[in-house]
């Protein structure tokens, strides 16, 4: 899967077993802000990539909390 790497400023590709996903949620003053993200470890680092629900669903990945 593609992840855009900031420190390099380049798209990389990862590999299936590096990827984890989770749920985060936080409070607005309008109520509950509820986003979703892959993450990648590459080069030691970790990589966020933010996706709709519907795609972190479908990711057969293991959830991190």
């Amino acid at each position: 899967m593609e992840f855009y790497d900031l420190k390099s400023r380049t798209k990389v590709k990862v590999a299936e077993g590096d990827i984890t996903k989770k749920k985060m949620v936080r409070k607005t003053k309008t109520g509950e802000q509820t986003r979703y993200a892959l993450m990648g470890n590459y080069d030691g680092r970790v990589l966020y990539k933010f996706v709709n629900e519907k795609d972190y669903k479908a990711a057969n990945v293991k959830e991190v909390s």
